[in-house]
């Protein structure tokens, strides 16, 4: 066969997951750091190719299709992503990693991916990026940062669920794959889904929202949004951390560690265990 089985899928992550839990602190932030580049550089990318678009099927087809391709780079290079990290509960459960490595990982990674994600987000803010179409880009691009700042919260916690289900799924579906077709496949597949059915990524949405609030900083952006009926006033940092990053995040980590737990439960328990 040229794929391991679910089997030997959850047990390469068991092992996988045991390294991450025990990466030196500058390794992890320095590919922390990158993940957060890489996810935020497809954010980007989804931005440019739909904010001219009218339809929002179309919208969410087009970035789906678009945006699945950095889960691929954060796993082809090795990046380290807290989203699929909340996989390392397997390794958790497998008795291959302690849940203080665990955290440790899940709190530097979180930070570096925030610092990946602002560069990208105050690069394509602050150095004109944003000004295409007549800054229609930068009005879109506020809309949807306002948005997803101002989901109801349990609206927001549910879809981070089932997001990170998908990207869970994604990561563990490149693990059964022999080359590096089969892993990328594997790994967009599931991504593509979560995006073209607007669940919401923390990661994903870092980039997405702080380069909003760094756009409104811009006046002549400002303008190009108020005209598109985005209200401003709600673009802030406070419903950035407690009416996105707060719900989306512990959404994530519910639907990651639930996945973790279905594998580890079907594929990795020990009958003794079960007893």
């Amino acid at each position: 066969m040229n794929l391991f089985t679910p089997a030997e899928m959850a047990a390469n992550y068991s092992n996988a997951g045991a390294g991450k839990a025990k990466l030196p602190f500058s390794k992890m932030i320095v590919l922390a750091i990158l993940a957060g580049a890489l996810i935020g550089f497809p954010s980007a990318v989804t931005n440019m190719a739909s904010y001219a678009l009218e339809n929002n099927s179309t919208v969410r087809t087009v970035s789906g299709l678009l945006f699945a391709f950095g889960l691929g780079m954060v796993i082809m290079t090795g990046a380290e992503l807290f989203t699929g990290n909340t996989l390392i509960t397997i390794s958790v459960l497998d008795h291959k990693a302690t849940v203080a490595g665990m955290l440790r990982n899940w709190v530097v990674v979180y930070i570096g991916n925030f610092i990946g994600s602002m560069v990208i987000a105050f690069i394509c803010a602050k150095f004109g990026w944003l000004s295409a179409g007549s800054n229609g880009l930068a009005a879109y691009t506020m809309k949807v940062a306002t948005g997803k700042m101002t989901m109801p919260f349990q609206n927001a916690l549910m879809m981070g669920v089932l997001c990170n289900m998908l990207v869970t799924l994604g990561v563990l579906m490149s693990l059964a794959g022999k080359d590096g077709i089969s892993r990328f496949m594997g790994a967009w597949a599931p991504v593509m889904f979560f995006v073209l059915c607007g669940f919401n990524h923390s990661i994903a949405d870092m980039t997405y929202c702080m380069m909003g609030l760094f756009a409104k900083s811009n006046a002549a952006y400002c303008e190009a949004a108020t005209a598109l009926g985005v209200d401003l006033t709600k673009l802030t940092w406070g419903n950035y951390f407690g009416g996105n990053m707060l719900p989306v995040t512990l959404g994530n980590i519910i639907g990651g560690v639930l996945i973790a737990f279905v594998f580890w439960f079907c594929w990795i328990r020990k009958p003794k265990e079960a007893k």
